[in-house]
C-alpha cells in the first residue's frame, strides 16, 4: 500500500528544492557563467530555422532552464530508487519519474515500453496498489480504454484509437481534430 507520508515528504522536498532554485535567481548577479557551453546551446537554438538572431540573454537562460531541468528530474528520479530501496539510479527510474509528473509525459516517448512498465504502470514490489497516475486496467499510457462510439459500427481503444464515423458535413474553417473514416464508395456493377 502507498502511504501519504511518503508522498508528502517528497512534496515537501519538491516545494524545497524550487523555493531554493527562486532564491538562488533572485541574487544570481552573473548569469553569463553557467556549467554549459554558449557555443552548443546556441547551436541547438539555430538548429530551429525560424530563429535568425538569439540575443546575449538566451543563452544563459536556456543553460539555467536546462540545469534546473537536470536536477529536477535527479531529485524525482531518487525519489522513485529510494521508494525501491535503491542507492543506485537506473533509467526506469526516470522513466518512473517522467511517467508520474503531468508536464514531461511527452518525454515518455524516449523510453521503451518495458521501462515505462516497470516504473510505472505496474505494481511495486510489496504494495497492493499501483503507483499514483497509473489506470486501474494497467494501460500504457497511450491507450485508450476499450469503449464503444454511439453511432459507429466498431469499438475504439486499445492498440489503435482512430474512431470510424458515419459521413459528416463540415463546415468549412478549422478541420476536426478527429480522424474520420469514411466508407468508399459503393462501386456498382455493370451489366
Amino acid at each position: 500500500m502507498i502511504h501519504s507520508g511518503p508522498r508528502k515528504q517528497q512534496q515537501r522536498q519538491l516545494q524545497q528544492f524550487w523555493a531554493e532554485q527562486r532564491s538562488e535567481i533572485e541574487q544570481a548577479t552573473d548569469i553569463k557563467n553557467h556549467p554549459l557551453p554558449p557555443t552548443r546551446i546556441r547551436k541547438i537554438m539555430k538548429a530551429d530555422e525560424d530563429v535568425r538572431m538569439i540575443s546575449a540573454e538566451a543563452p544563459a537562460l536556456f543553460a539555467k532552464a536546462c540545469e534546473m531541468f537536470t536536477l529536477e528530474m535527479t531529485m524525482r528520479s531518487w525519489m522513485v530508487a529510494k521508494e525501491d530501496k535503491r542507492r543506485i539510479l537506473q533509467r526506469s527510474d526516470i522513466a518512473a519519474a517522467v511517467a508520474r509528473t503531468g508536464i514531461y509525459d511527452f518525454l515518455l516517448d524516449l523510453f521503451t515500453s518495458e521501462e515505462t512498465k516497470q516504473g510505472f504502470l505496474l505494481p511495486r514490489a510489496g504494495q497492493g496498489q499501483q503507483p499514483m497516475g497509473a489506470q486501474a486496467g494497467a494501460y500504457p499510457y497511450y491507450y485508450a480504454p476499450e469503449q464503444q462510439v454511439a453511432g459507429a459500427s466498431m469499438v475504439y481503444g486499445g492498440p489503435s484509437t482512430y474512431v470510424w464515423q458515419e459521413p459528416q458535413v463540415q463546415e468549412q474553417g478549422h478541420p476536426s481534430s478527429t480522424y474520420v473514416w469514411q466508407e468508399p464508395p459503393q462501386q456498382q456493377e455493370g451489366p
